[in-house]
């Protein structure tokens, strides 16, 4: 047995507006990760059994690596046929927001969602979720929004609907989200419902594999391009920063989901509890930060890049040269230096 981690009230709530509606829009974050694929792509699936006409619609392209995931090939990615995705937008009786709190982290699709006239629910698990939707389904202490995913669509009394695409994505999501269950995944319920997913038929070793040992070449020179010459080391703060611009992507061939992970990497360093990795984006510098242990990484985030997150792994921006926010981070250290030790 799972704990009741959501509250009955809004198992009903989203039961009803699910049962109601035929036409469903899921919606997830720019960059969609692997528990924004998974979680959008599982509840697809657990929609498709309950005779729903559902459609995946995400902001920008997902790396590569997700696309062997059941039902991937139908995802509408917005910026590459926006006016497909706005008519289904529209069309929508119903808009799931998943892995996401606030609209910004729509980007360019965030005004189309708000202008419909949908019923919009959020299912997340990260801080401070936004007041934009009807029902909001938010616990920050769960590991991934596809294990909430999981955990809604058994209590709503629908463990048996689960087919095996839908519990490959759940499981990929929250695999990639835990970092192959390293961080974040000290709960021993995580295992109860893995369990649960193998006996559906999940091989978690061949969705590791197609996850995390399916890399392009060019990404691996790029790693050890970063590893070799972009890592600076901090010994006194214990951390380290990894910055690309965008002459080296190009360099290496950089396609979408080719950095991700690179912020971890730090981390298996002896000494290191604190890891920071920016790239040059089109219009500003995204940062990614991790930390292992207590540093508040969704704190140093909020204080210095406008971000948030989790006490362990959080994101921010910076709307300027990427040497201006590397200055900006080694101004921000001295003052975490406590939490550091």
């Amino acid at each position: 047995m799972i704990s009741k981690i959501i509250a009955e009230e809004l198992v009903h709530k989203a039961k009803k507006a699910i049962d109601e509606a035929d036409k469903i829009a899921i919606v997830v974050h720019v960059g969609p990760d692997g528990d924004a694929m998974g979680a959008s792509l599982g509840m697809w699936h657990y929609l498709m059994t309950q005779g729903k006409s559902p459609v995946v619609i995400v902001p920008t392209a997902f790396p590569d690596f997700y696309a062997w995931m059941p039902g991937a090939a139908e995802v509408i990615v917005f910026e590459n046929d926006i006016e497909t995705a706005t008519e289904q937008l529209q069309e929508a009786e119903l808009i799931l927001a998943l892995d996401f709190n606030v609209p910004k982290r729509m980007g360019g699709m965030s005004d189309v969602v708000l202008e419909t006239s949908a019923k919009k629910i959020i299912i997340d698990h990260h801080l401070h979720p936004g007041d934009f939707a009807d029902i909001v389904i938010s616990y920050p202490k769960i590991s991934s929004t596809s294990e909430l995913i999981f955990r809604l669509i058994c209590r709503m009394g629908h463990f048996s609907e689960i087919n095996l695409a839908c519990a490959e994505c759940i499981y990929t999501g929250m695999m990639s989200d835990t970092g192959g269950f390293t961080y974040n995944s000290n709960d021993q319920e995580i295992y109860i419902i893995i369990a649960e997913l193998i006996k559906l038929g999940v091989n978690k070793d061949d969705i590791y594999r197609k996850v995390f040992n399916t890399y392009s070449e060019h990404r691996l020179r790029l790693m050890g391009y970063c590893l070799y010459q972009k890592m600076k080391v901090y010994p006194e703060y214990k951390a380290a920063l990894i910055t690309l611009t965008a002459a080296e992507m190009e360099q290496f061939r950089f396609v979408n989901g080719d950095s991700e992970g690179f912020v971890n990497i730090p981390l298996s360093m002896a000494g290191v509890d604190f890891s920071v990795f920016m790239r040059e984006d089109s219009d500003k510098i995204k940062v990614s930060l991790r930390s292992q242990g207590t540093f508040p990484t969704n704190k140093f985030s909020g204080d210095v890049f406008n971000g948030g997150g989790h006490l362990n792994a959080s994101g921010g921006e910076y709307y300027g040269t990427i040497e201006d926010a590397v200055k900006l981070f080694e101004e921000a250290l001295p003052g975490y230096k406590d939490f550091l030790n």
